[in-house]
């Protein structure tokens, strides 16, 4: 594999490229700009098309539409610009378009900050458009996995005729580490893909398009939908788990938090006091499947989280089923550091942290 040192964003792009990608629109917003910068001139290198659409909203449909021709497809943006994709996203699912949109996270309500930060969560893996549904949901902790999952996330989408996002976050997005970029997919837009609008060669059937929605009878599609959910949901779990079995408390982190966590845990198991990890690799579905090697004598789990409320504890509130106390150390705009991580899981330990309500 080709080794080179990137930065976060542009990897997302790059291992996007390699994995097929072929049309990309977007609109500039920090701290995911350089991704479509480096569309801009790498879609034309490898024969593919780059469009800065005029708003988030344009983006997101054009996406739709090249994803819907049978062209693989990305879209990327950040906070306020996510929402914009909102409705655009909903009818991707709706029509079975397996397109993929990233979203490197920044900090703040409404149009927010330019800070890195993790608090797009409850919109990201609850659905964010109106309706009934989730996305399935990559968080990388690295420049490589921002490689290795924009790489795969359209044979993901495929594989599950679903959209897929990458929730990135600015810090992993602004990072420059080393990585590996894997061999270039040998995507044909011309082979069979029965959701794809486009044109017949001479000789084969003409193909009729009719909306999905009303292809089957309504409750005949949502038992569908719903049973590729549950499917989903069952299969696509995944995690990463450090230092479990044995722990006292447990971390909860994904993202730039879950590489101050490990770190964490490492420097607390060098001082004798025993801290675990769980990072969720797929956000949805919920790596619910981690949490069974949770020791019962454990004495607390603990998200920690770049933003306010602790966005990520309600899911794990709902997985441990009220067989743990849990907490969330939220930083807000600010990175943990491991001695606060420490520290915190430390006053859980004794007793004396309280569990804060549900927001």
């Amino acid at each position: 594999m080709e080794k080179r040192i990137m930065k976060g964003n542009e990897a997302l792009a790059e291992g996007a490229i390699r994995g097929g990608c072929r049309f990309y629109a977007g609109y500039p917003i920090t701290p995911q700009s350089e991704i479509l910068e480096w569309m801009s001139w790498r879609q034309k290198e490898v024969g593919g098309t780059f469009v800065q659409g005029e708003s988030e909203i344009a983006s997101v449909n054009m996406t739709f539409a090249a994803r819907a021709l049978g062209v693989r497809a990305l879209t990327s943006t950040s906070g306020p610009g996510f929402s914009l994709y909102q409705e655009g996203i909903a009818y991707w699912v709706s029509a079975g378009v397996p397109a993929v949109a990233a979203c490197v996270q920044r900090f703040g309500i409404g149009d927010g900050f330019i800070s890195a930060g993790q608090d797009n969560y409850w919109q990201a893996v609850k659905g964010g458009g109106n309706g009934d549904y989730h996305l399935i949901v990559l968080a990388p902790n690295s420049v490589q996995e921002n490689v290795d999952m924009a790489y795969e996330s359209f044979a993901l989408a495929e594989k599950w005729s679903h959209p897929v996002l990458i929730l990135s976050d600015g810090t992993i997005g602004q990072m420059m580490e080393p990585c590996e970029l894997p061999p270039f997919v040998e995507y044909d837009i011309d082979q069979e893909q029965p959701w794809a609008v486009k044109g017949v060669q001479p000789g084969k059937n003409y193909k009729v398009i009719t909306d999905i929605t009303y292809f089957k009878d309504l409750d005949e599609w949502n038992d569908d939908y719903l049973a590729r959910m549950r499917e989903i949901s069952e299969t696509e779990q995944r995690w990463e788990s450090f230092e479990v079995k044995d722990a006292d408390v447990v971390l909860v982190a994904y993202g730039i938090s879950s590489r101050v966590a490990q770190g964490a845990v490492e420097q607390a198991r060098e001082e004798g006091f025993k801290l675990g990890l769980i990072r969720p690799i797929t956000l949805w579905p919920y790596p619910r499947k981690a949490f069974e090697t949770i020791p019962d004598t454990c004495r607390g789990v603990v998200t920690v989280e770049v933003n306010m409320m602790g966005q990520m504890r309600d899911d794990v509130i709902i997985t441990v089923k009220g067989k743990f106390p849990t907490f969330a150390l939220a930083t807000r705009q600010r990175i943990p550091k491991v001695d606060q991580v420490i520290e915190f899981a430390k006053a859980v330990y004794n007793g004396e942290v309280k569990e804060v309500e549900v927001f």
